[in-house]
């Protein structure tokens, strides 16, 4: 690791899936055996014996994903960020637009920092939203669904489904 230089790369899969399979397959057996991933000490080893060193259960989850991927014969993308994101990076990140980022952060819903004119943002907390934002978008489904048998008058469904967008909406204004 000459340099230590970090970098956007993409890797791409190996031939036939040279190497991939068989840690595909030891993390599968592993699995399979105790009925959950092996337990949080994983190990990269050099050629010689006692030549290792722990990897962080962070580092393991990222082999893992990679492995997955490559498996599939998909590529795989590695993206240095920043932990300190521009609104423009964060609302690309949150798949909104800067405006409505912007909005989101005069409301007090994303905590920022300023830099002289600019906000700021940190990786974590962005992150933190965008999974509390699924979470609450989850449970509107839920909260959405209505059983609905064939017998089932028309009319009394679509009434079901109006009572369930109010309770939805009543938890929104509630939150806010």
């Amino acid at each position: 690791m000459s340099g230590d230089s970090v970098r956007q790369e993409t890797y791409m899969p190996p031939a036939a899936g040279e190497g991939v399979a068989r840690v595909y397959d030891f993390m599968a057996a592993h699995e399979a055996k105790r009925g959950e991933r092996p337990p949080a000490q994983y190990f990269l080893s050099g050629s010689e014996h006692g030549d290792q060193v722990e990897l962080p259960r962070e580092v393991y989850e990222l082999l893992l994903q990679v492995v997955s991927a490559m498996r599939q014969g998909l590529a795989v993308t590695i993206a240095p960020r920043s932990q300190t994101l521009t609104t423009q990076q964060a609302a690309d990140l949150l798949g909104i637009s800067r405006p409505t980022l912007v909005k989101l952060l005069d409301e007090n819903r994303l905590p920022y920092e300023r830099v002289n004119t600019h906000r700021r943002l940190l990786l974590r907390d962005v992150l933190d939203f965008r999974e509390e934002r699924r979470r609450a978008q989850y449970e509107a489904l839920e909260a959405m669904s209505v059983d609905v048998e064939e017998e089932d008058d028309l009319d009394s469904v679509l009434e079901s489904l109006k009572e369930a967008r109010r309770t939805v909406a009543e938890r929104r204004r509630r939150r806010s």
